[in-house]
């Protein structure tokens, strides 16, 4: 036990934890989101199609904070966006948690969007700065098993604060923020090493990266039909007669075996080339949708969720890993910024297109998916070779622009 302790955490950086454990805390009390709908209705007296519009301003906000965020992460660092990010967000909590007129809580949703979504890039580019190359598969699997713990853990007390209090709700949740903050303030320092030469590059420089924006596609493909999970599925489940109880039960089975496997994953894959890696992560995924065809009893979406489950394991640590061996050291925040767009983007598309997958072409629809899980396979083994020399590049141009210094 000890020996498989040892091989998952060490060598990660005492910054590392630290920006991990603010990771977790933040996570299991970053329930207000969850739960923002179903208080706009219930609480502020808003219709559903209002209340659908005043979430939304919080995707808005997110996608213009996740891009302020990569601009700040490379200008002011990535202690001073964290900081920033988490004392915007305990703000606009507290004011959310204190007003009342829908107006003005659709402004507030849009600046907690902006405030929360700002957090990521800085956040990626900071563990990229401290940890090592060859140790940051490990990095990103744990901080992909913590922040599903940490959702695993909002969503059981998401429910009971609610039935006790809204109010509560929001104030324990910028408790939880506020906390991560001080821990961010207290423990991590500064991890942005400047460059010798100052770049005058942004945004243009990473959008004509085609071999970045080849990944960052690649990796909406994967979203596309993982987030198929959270929106196609309960629709394919209440069309085949399943109550809301049996999804739930999907979801719950999916939350358990990241929690309990993905610490193992690291072992499977250490060694593999990413590329291959990533093709059988995306068969997988593929696989596991494609068995819905058949679907109509809940042992078999039971199953399937056991299979695209796996797939979501597999992918995440060499993911994040490809996505930090392509940044640029003066560009991390920007690339960080691009690549963190894939995710709200998948969860506009998802729907739409999957809603209307579902209902043109049926069971069908899932055949689509699985062929496309298979499609994007294929061109992650074409496109890794590439992107691995690229990798090697930018690995050796970093290492001689550290000695320089």
């Amino acid at each position: 036990m000890r020996a498989w302790l040892r091989d998952t955490a060490g060598g990660l950086s005492a910054t590392y934890w630290y920006l991990w454990t603010g990771l977790l805390i933040n996570k299991v009390g970053g329930f207000a989101i969850l739960f923002l709908s179903l208080y706009l209705t219930s609480q502020r007296g808003a219709g559903t199609a209002q209340a659908g519009l005043i979430v939304g301003t919080y995707g808005i906000g997110g996608l213009a904070g996740t891009l302020a965020g990569g601009v700040l992460t490379d200008r002011w660092g990535r202690r001073r966006t964290l900081l920033a990010s988490h004392f915007g967000t305990v703000a606009a909590l507290v004011a959310l948690a204190l007003s009342s007129e829908l107006v003005l809580i659709a402004v507030l949703c849009t600046l907690l969007g902006v405030a929360q979504s700002m957090a990521g890039p800085a956040f990626v580019a900071a563990i990229i700065d401290v940890t090592p190359a060859e140790n940051r598969s490990r990095a990103f699997n744990l901080q992909f098993w913590a922040l599903n713990l940490g959702l695993a853990g909002a969503s059981l007390l998401a429910g009971l604060l609610a039935q006790w209090s809204y109010l509560g709700l929001f104030l324990i949740d910028a408790t939880c923020t506020l906390v991560t903050g001080l821990l961010i303030a207290w423990k991590v320092p500064e991890t942005l090493r400047r460059p010798v030469t100052i770049t005058r590059a942004g945004f243009g420089t990473v959008l004509k990266d085609r071999i970045f924006l080849v990944f960052v596609a690649l990796t909406l493909i994967q979203a596309l039909i993982y987030t198929q999970s959270q929106t196609i599925v309960p629709l394919a489940m209440h069309a085949d007669g399943l109550s809301p109880s049996a999804y739930g039960s999907v979801v719950a089975l999916g939350g358990a075996l990241i929690v309990l496997g993905q610490l193992f994953v690291p072992r499977l894959i250490d060694g593999r080339r990413k590329h291959r890696v990533l093709a059988l992560a995306l068969l997988v995924d593929g696989l596991g949708f494609g068995l819905l065809v058949v679907a109509d009893h809940l042992a078999v979406y039971l199953l399937a969720a056991v299979i695209w489950t796996v797939g979501s394991m597999l992918a995440a640590p060499p993911n994040a890993e490809i996505n930090s061996e392509l940044a640029p050291l003066a560009l991390r925040g920007r690339y960080q910024a691009v690549f963190f767009l894939t995710f709200p983007a998948a969860s506009f598309l998802a729907p739409a297109l999957g809603g209307a997958g579902l209902e043109f072409l049926g069971d069908a629809h899932w055949l689509v998916v699985g062929a496309l899980g298979a499609a994007a396979a294929g061109l992650h083994l074409w496109a890794g070779p590439p992107r691995e020399r690229r990798a090697a590049a930018i690995r050796a141009d970093t290492s001689v622009t550290a000695d320089l210094r």
